[in-house]
This record gives C-alpha cells, sequence and structure tokens, in this order.
C-alpha cells in the first residue's frame, strides 16, 4: 500500500504557514512503517524538538486506476477516516531552506495515525464534512473540506495521473489552520462530524 500526503490544500493554512497557494496538488509520501493504528501511544522522536500535529480526513481507495478522468474519480474510494500527519517542524524547517525534500520531516516511522475507516454512505455530503481535534480535552483544530483548494475527486484524479492507485491506498487531503506542538502527557482526540475517530497519547 502506499500512503499519499497532499500539502497546502486550505487556503488558512497556507498562510500561518507563509506559502504559496499552489497551482497544482502538492504530493509527498510516506511509507507503510509510518503507520500508526489502533489508537496506540505515539512516542516523541529524540530528533525533533517541534514536532507538530496536522489534523486530515483520509481516503481509501477501492479500486484500481491510473489516470483517472475527475469525473469517474468518486468510484476510486468507498471510505474515509480522520489522521494526523506528523511533522517535525524543525526539520521541515530546515529542509525548506535548502530547498530539500520534506520526507525527513514527514515520513519517519509512526508519523501517519490512521483512524479506523467509514464508508462514504454514513455521511450526506463529504464535500462538506466537519472535523476537529482536541487536545486535553480543548479543541485546537477545526475544519471543513467545503474549504479544499483541492477536493477530493480532484486529487484522486491527478496523483493518478503519476501514481497508480491500488486497493488499500491512502491518501491524506490535507490540514485546515490551526497546526500546533504536541508534548509528552499530551491527549489528543480526533473528530468527524463529532463522532469520535481517533484518542491516543503522545509519550
Amino acid at each position: 500500500m502506499k500512503i499519499i500526503c497532499i500539502g497546502q490544500n486550505y487556503a488558512e493554512h497556507i498562510k500561518e504557514m507563509n506559502a504559496a497557494m499552489p497551482e497544482t496538488p502538492v504530493i509527498f509520501m510516506k511509507p507503510d512503517s509510518a503507520i500508526l493504528v489502533g489508537n496506540k501511544p505515539f512516542y516523541l522522536p529524540d530528533f525533533s524538538k517541534d514536532m507538530h500535529y496536522e489534523t486530515e480526513i483520509i481516503l481509501r481507495i477501492c479500486r484500481v486506476g491510473k489516470g483517472i478522468e475527475e469525473k469517474f474519480a468518486h468510484r476510486y474510494y468507498d471510505q474515509i477516516g480522520l489522521g494526523i500527519d506528523f511533522t517535525a517542524r524543525d526539520l521541515q524547517r530546515i529542509a525548506k531552506q535548502k530547498g530539500l525534500p520534506w520526507e525527513i520531516s514527514k515520513a519517519f516511522d509512526g508519523s501517519a495515525v490512521m483512524s479506523d475507516f467509514l464508508p462514504l454512505t454514513e455521511f450526506s455530503d463529504i464535500r462538506n464534512l466537519n472535523f476537529h481535534l482536541d487536545i486535553d480535552g480543548k479543541t485546537v483544530q477545526k475544519g471543513n473540506t467545503s474549504d479544499l483548494i483541492f477536493g477530493f475527486d480532484t486529487l484522486v484524479s491527478y496523483i493518478s495521473k503519476f501514481h497508480t492507485l491500488k486497493i488499500g491506498d491512502i491518501i491524506y487531503t490535507g490540514t485546515p489552520s490551526g497546526v500546533g506542538p504536541v508534548s509528552i502527557g499530551n491527549r489528543l482526540e480526533g473528530f468527524i462530524e463529532g463522532r469520535k475517530m481517533f484518542d491516543f497519547d503522545i509519550k
């Protein structure tokens, strides 16, 4: 399976990161060793002093596809979940300054938190989904899929130009504004439309 991630896909997050508005989706990838599931704790790695959460709606690919037309893209994903793209912001800052790839700051072990997945049929409109993250009982990040710069179908179509999508592949669709640091002892709870999707600790 592949974990395909999209950066800079909410305008307010782009502003808080002082980045330019992208003309096409920004793609990076994580290995399968990045996956963290089952509400297992996230252990802060010793190579970063500035670890940030980025809460995102994630898609599960349900059929093989290459060069998918956008009008057919909705046929290629059947479930959604909630994830966190953990980011070593200090390492990412250095990589950006040097014009280097981001993977060292985003693709490390345990950096891809994934909830269980829910069928699309459980939601009336996936283009208008509310989701949020609480840390220690306080809401720190909120988003709505209506604010995506590149919507789900656009992403699936665009990604499939370069990568054959296979059953079980996961797409992280981007994070809204409100990203921030985590510390040992924090408890993270993520929700889609008020439904708890994950609940784990930072250690």
